[in-house]
């Protein structure tokens, strides 16, 4: 099962980048010639990489200092407690709250007037869509830090970091010192892998880009996807060369960012042989960390419970802070659309999630029984579908897919999900599943059992939770996918994600609501689901209630 698992997740990769390379370097090269006499490739390529890594060194560095801060304070538990809803939300959703929230018609502005800044009328001013990418790299940051921190607490405890803080702090280093000199290092090699995904998919973003980023011209991955959709069959060939040229921005920038890490980590040493103790940074660098955690949380939240208030909002003029009534009129007009759209978006994210699951538990299955170890290599494959950008092989999947007949339906948009959904469902499954009590096993063998019975009467009930948080997990990722359903799907498989996106570029706050409150609303079923579906089982059973 690894290998066919691998195999799996490696060859629409491959074919879709050798569909990508053939238009781009055919018929005598004229879609890389049409590419480079495009007049805003160099500021696209310039906004793709700055926003890429921009966002991915904030969300780091606000990540790691969040880590410093609050390690094993009860501050931190509560820090948890809250990943699992801020993971839980689609980019584009998050787009749409942040475009809502921070909008001169938004809902900050319309809080502030008119008593504190005089408007009558919305402000004339660039905020989303902005051609710096400011927005966009907020946006990006206030998604990307809650992967970081969650990648990080699945770390510390393989690195033995109460330990390693303990001693520390006995030999007078601060919080801040203690973290980075004995924690760091260890710590941001089990990172990598995630921050590397988090850069590439922070240059490639397309729904995230269409809702925040700049529009003249775009981020390049916005620009091929709309040269993608031209009627002009030519334009592809463009659009393949610029998917070929996003694929080497993006190998670049993370050779650059390997570069970054070489010159942090000598820096590191050459600071810890002058042994800093670095204890009067403790408290700002507290307040620093608590403060973004608020903020990112606080701006997902407003934006949120704004996108849900549009969606039931009747006469709202600027700059009332409130609708004047609350009616249900774009649920009733838009209600067979939603459900048909939501029904779509179902069965793909069920399916997806399930096939990932069954995939998923197969290879961790063949782990322990055959004593097996994951090389670095196996780790790589399996961050593969992270690590390339979407737009430099799905196009070329869809080039592919055309011929044969395969795009265009359900089962081609939910065999594409299930790339990019087992890689999240077994980083979410193998700690769990690895940190199972083998002697468990061990006497269920003494007593005749057979490995078969042993998984599906032991070890399988006693990961229920563990199970059923990855499926979550599986479901929210195949919820927020736009750009594979939108090209696999070739505009004809409708979900949420991709109706939410097409529906962001016009001026119907309500409905754009609507479905962007679906598109939290079903993640946040399936997560509820995963927590109170193992206390219902096991309600009998106290100790079985605590696994997981």
């Amino acid at each position: 099962m690894p290998p066919l698992t691998l195999g799996l997740m490696t060859l629409p990769i491959a074919a879709g980048l050798a569909g990508t390379a053939l238009p781009a370097f055919g018929n005598g090269g004229a879609g890389i010639e049409k590419l480079l006499a495009w007049p805003g490739l160099p500021k696209s390529v310039a906004l793709s990489i700055g926003t890429g890594l921009v966002s991915t060194l904030l969300a780091l560095a606000l990540t790691l200092l969040i880590l410093a801060a609050f390690a094993g304070t009860p501050a931190f538990a509560r820090i948890r407690r809250g990943l699992a809803p801020l993971l839980s939300v689609p980019h584009a959703a998050a787009a749409l709250g942040l475009a809502f929230l921070i909008a001169p018609s938004g809902w900050i502005a319309r809080l502030l007037s008119p008593e504190l800044t005089g408007w009558q009328v919305p402000p004339d001013l660039l905020i989303l869509n902005d051609p710096l990418g400011l927005s966009l790299t907020l946006g990006l940051v206030a998604k990307e830090l809650p992967f970081l921190l969650l990648m990080a607490l699945a770390a510390l405890p393989q690195i033995d970091a109460d330990r390693r803080l303990t001693t520390a702090a006995t030999l007078g280093y601060g919080r801040i010192a203690a973290f980075t000199f004995t924690l760091l290092p260890d710590l941001y090699r089990q990172l990598r892998l995630p921050t590397y995904a988090v850069l590439a998919y922070g240059m490639t973003t397309v729904d995230m880009a269409l809702i925040l980023g700049p529009t003249l011209p775009p981020t390049l991955s916005a620009q091929i996807t709309l040269w993608m959709g031209e009627a002009n069959l030519t334009m592809r060939d463009t659009a393949a060369a610029g998917a070929v040229l996003q694929l080497v921005l993006a190998v670049l920038a993370i050779s650059l960012w390997r570069v970054m890490e070489i010159f942090t980590k000598r820096a590191l040493i050459a600071i810890a042989f002058t042994a800093p103790r670095l204890a009067l940074i403790d408290r700002p660098a507290a307040f620093i960390a608590r403060l973004a955690a608020l903020l990112i949380t606080g701006t997902l939240a407003f934006g949120l419970a704004g996108l849900s208030l549009w969606s039931v909002a009747g006469l709202w003029q600027f700059p009332d802070a409130w609708p004047e009534e609350i009616t249900l009129r774009t649920w009733a007009t838009a209600g067979p659309s939603l459900r048909e759209t939501s029904a779509t978006t179902l069965i793909i994210a069920t399916g997806a999630t399930l096939a990932a699951l069954a995939l998923a538990l197969a290879c961790l299955q063949a782990e322990a029984s055959l004593h097996l170890t994951p090389t670095k290599r196996a780790l790589v494959l399996l961050y593969l579908p992270l690590l390339v950008p979407q737009i430099a092989f799905l196009p070329g999947l869809q080039m592919l897919a055309l011929p044969l007949g395969l795009d265009g339906t359900v089962a081609a948009v939910m065999a594409i999900h299930l790339v990019f959904v087992l890689p999240y469902v077994f980083l979410s499954l193998s700690g769990p599943f690895r940190a199972w009590d083998g002697r468990i096993a061990t006497a269920a063998a003494t007593l005749g059992a057979s490995e078969a019975r042993i998984f599906w009467r032991l070890r399988l009930p006693m990961l229920t939770g563990p199970v059923l948080t990855a499926a979550a997990v599986g479901m929210a990722v195949s919820i927020g996918q736009y750009l594979p359903t939108l090209m696999i799907g070739g505009g004809r498989v409708e979900t949420l994600t991709t109706e939410a996106v097409a529906l962001s570029s016009g001026g119907n706050r309500r409905l754009i609501g609507a479905y962007a409150v679906l598109q939290l609303l079903l993640p946040a079923l399936a997560f509820s689901a995963a927590l109170a579906l193992p206390l219902w089982l096991w309600r009998d059973r106290r100790l079985m209630r605590g696994l997981g």
